[in-house]
């Protein structure tokens, strides 16, 4: 169960539900032994009767006299008595029987005053044994009595836990969204602070306890991630004229070398060479930048919503140059209708990063091959080179910074590496996912998808 909420709900359900258990089953024989102490009390108050109707001579009575004198009163309770008087020593064994016992005998137990014992077709007995003088009193009164109030009892606390147990998660939901309020407040806040928007803080209550304490943590981390965000657009901004400003400089010293400095042709070469690296540099540099910057959620997007398959079909006209140039051949299918919200020149960067490391990675007479499919609100954008291909394991790290598989994968070899890298960043920045993929029969898919619009 991955809601904390529900989990609380149930774990203070299952306690409040096991106490009420344990209390009504510490009830049940609390009310048990009460009752039964009852019964006792009713045979101890019953031998009082018998005693008194029997008077103070009772020891030399017989078991006719003895008859004559309690028959009356023992018929009036036989209701709830039940009554036999033995003399031990005497003749007669028992003195007296009450009428409702029907001749059986009580069972008795030696060593015990107080039992329970099990009668044929009368049923379970509470049994007092008494001395009156010379004779042994034995009173039980019905059982019947206190086992139906415990079935009684039993069947309300059945009931009065299935109504705990729903009280109790209701009554535990509440408490737990009462409780969890402060994490809500805190997740909501966490999502609302973005890159635009760093400076908004988690609300800390004025009581001190574990929620107001993670408030203070994560709000003193939202303040070093705010002081790294700053730092990172200050190193884009000052970066853009700090490294490009001096690389122009030398770049034009080294053209004025090539117009004005009489070179042979050794050093002519080098200068060239010195221009390329420059603009190499420049490139770098720039890449580096924006990867930065998209990182630090510092790009505006533009988006507006555009038909993918004219996208496609623009950007097929440069394509197919582009690969019969380098003498292979560009293929590109489309399926499906709609629309997609992207900001047309960055699109065309990724595609562009694309193409080119499949042009690099194809062997000669190869064919690219680009697949568009817009179904289920989503744009999906496929393109498959015939190059080497790269391994499972090596098919994320493609897309890091300067990783490169040179001749291994389709990747530019002559390139700075932050290709594929570049493109993660404009795809995410789009909403959207890019991945590699083993394609049929050889070479490599890069794959991209983009919400389409609604």
């Amino acid at each position: 169960m991955r809601s904390i909420g529900a989990r609380l709900a149930l774990w203070y359900a299952g306690a409040a539900t096991l106490t009420l258990v344990c209390l009504f089953i510490a009830g049940y024989y609390l009310l048990q032994n009460q009752l039964i102490r009852g019964l006792d009390l009713l045979n101890k108050a019953q031998f009082a009767q018998l005693s008194a109707h029997l008077g103070e001579d009772f020891a030399a009575l017989n078991a006719q006299l003895i008859d004559a004198r309690i028959r009356e009163t023992s018929n009036f309770s036989s209701v709830l008595f039940f009554i036999t008087i033995d003399d031990p020593k005497g003749p007669v064994r028992p003195v007296f029987y009450s009428t409702n016992l029907r001749g059986l005998p009580i069972p008795d137990v030696p060593g015990q005053r107080v039992f329970n014992a099990k009668l044929p077709s009368i049923g379970e007995l509470r049994v007092g044994e008494f001395i009156l003088g010379p004779f042994d009193v034995t009173i039980g009164t019905p059982l019947n009595s206190v086992r139906q109030t415990m079935r009684d009892y039993s069947k309300i606390c059945i009931w009065m836990l299935a109504v705990m147990v729903a009280i109790s998660v209701g009554v535990g939901l509440a408490l737990s969204r009462l409780a969890l309020r402060p994490v809500r407040l805190i997740r909501e806040t966490a999502n609302h602070i973005s890159s635009d928007n760093l400076s908004e803080r988690i609300p800390v209550a004025s009581v001190r306890d574990e929620i107001s304490e993670l408030a203070q943590l994560l709000n003193q981390m939202f303040d070093r991630l705010e002081s790294a965000f700053n730092q990172i657009r200050r190193f884009t901004a000052e970066a853009s004229h700090e490294l490009k400003t001096p690389l122009s400089l030398i770049r034009l010293q080294a053209e004025k070398l090539l117009v004005h400095g009489n070179l042979d042709a050794v050093n002519e070469e080098s200068v060239y060479m010195q221009l390329e690296e420059i603009s190499r540099l420049n490139q770098i540099i720039e890449e580096l930048l924006f990867l930065s910057r998209a990182e630090a959620r510092d790009i505006d997007l533009h988006l507006t919503e555009q038909d993918p398959e004219a996208l496609l079909a623009t950007f097929s006209q440069d394509a197919r140059v582009l690969s019969e140039h380098r003498g292979l051949l560009y293929m590109h299918t489309h399926q499906g209708a709609g629309s997609v919200l992207v900001e047309p020149r960055w699109l065309r960067r990724v595609l562009l990063n694309l193409l080119s490391n499949a042009l690099n990675a194809s062997p000669p007479q190869g064919t690219v091959t680009l697949r568009s499919v817009v179904e289920d609100r989503v744009w999906r954008v496929s393109l498959d080179d015939q190059g080497p291909g790269a391994a499972a394991e090596l098919r994320e790290r493609i897309f890091e910074r300067f990783f490169r598989l040179t001749g291994t994968s389709s990747v530019d070899d002559n390139g700075s590496g932050l290709g594929l890298a570049i493109c993660r960043s404009i795809i995410s920045l789009h909403g959207g996912r890019i991945w590699a993929e083993a394609a049929p029969g050889s070479g490599l898919r890069v794959i991209f998808t983009l919400p389409a619009a609604v």
